[in-house]
């Protein structure tokens, strides 16, 4: 019998901070390690991730997947259905092809969606990690200004941004990055209080760590577990943020794709031409679910009790 055989349990530490037990005849595992083998077990989510994968790899290569240009016109086949010689999904009412301008209206709600977020998630461990760490009259000042942004509607925030910025993929990272930190700030804030008074930062404290240290080499990668199940639900909600201000004729300039302005534009041709909606529609909710579940995933898998499910 080996050492790690006879030993009854072996105390581990999740994503949370909470000790988790290894049944007997296990090889002990780092907190990663135990995430990535629970999210690998969530079939919806580890299969969301590949689709998503793939919706990535394809907005990358957009230039070479897409049949046509977004612009390119087929006057000769003005709102065709899906199959009309040479246009799979369709065209619309100005004859350009539906499928390319998916494709690279995936490239413009991806490009947002994640510049975005990682507006937001700069902005929010500035933030939380400042208040959470030092304290005091700078944590008062911070979680003030946090509060008032909170008290604004975020949504109304990105119309005033973008009509101030401007229409462009820039305004619109910009616009809905700034208006959705303020929940990862209070939530990083949060587990920086938490995680500030354990033994180990402590003992870095005392070793002679400077603050800035502390908070990102000790403190910020044990609080990563929600901080990145907070992102994974923030994506898909960017993707429905950069649509709804496109529904708003507050998207990018024309004729620069996006599936809001695409599914806008159908919804006024829905008797004469459905697949002008379906289409935009139906890829919009496929990818809005698989970023949710890859969300849900990422949560199980940062659960102390996920093991046991």
């Amino acid at each position: 019998m080996t050492a790690t055989e006879g030993v009854e349990a072996v105390v581990g530490t999740t994503g949370t901070g909470e000790p988790e037990p290894i049944e007997r005849g296990t090889t002990a595992r780092g907190p990663w390690s135990r995430a990535w083998s629970r999210f690998h077990k969530h079939r919806l989510a580890f299969g969301s991730l590949i689709f998503c994968a793939l919706l990535i790899l394809t907005a990358i290569a957009a230039p070479l997947i897409a049949p046509y240009g977004y612009e390119e016109t087929d006057i000769q086949h003005k709102l065709a259905g899906p199959g009309a010689p040479g246009h799979l999904l369709g065209t619309d009412l100005l004859g350009r092809d539906i499928l390319s301008r998916l494709i690279y209206g995936l490239q413009t709600a991806l490009t947002v969606a994640f510049g975005a977020e990682l507006t937001a998630l700069v902005l929010a461990l500035a933030i939380g990690l400042l208040a959470g760490y030092l304290g005091g009259r700078v944590e008062s000042l911070l979680m003030a200004f946090t509060d008032v942004m909170y008290a604004f509607p975020s949504y109304l925030f990105a119309v005033v941004m973008v009509t101030v910025l401007g229409r462009s993929i820039f305004a619109l990272v910009v616009a809905i990055g700034i208006a959705s930190w303020v929940t990862q700030a209070r939530l990083v804030r949060a587990q920086v209080m938490t995680l500030k008074e354990r033994e180990y930062v402590e003992a870095a404290r005392s070793m002679g760590a400077k603050g800035s240290t502390i908070a990102i080499r000790y403190i910020l990668p044990n609080a990563i577990g929600p901080i990145l199940v907070t992102t994974s639900f923030a994506i898909p909600a960017a993707i429905a943020a950069e649509a709804g201000l496109a529904l708003l004729g507050l998207g990018v300039q024309p004729p620069t794709p996006s599936w809001g302005a695409m599914i806008s534009e159908g919804s006024r041709y829905l008797l004469a031409a459905p697949h002008m909606l379906v289409a935009p529609a139906v890829l919009f909710a496929l990818t809005l679910l698989a970023f949710t579940w890859i969300g849900d995933g990422v949560r199980d898998a940062f659960d102390p009790s996920g093991e046991q499910r």
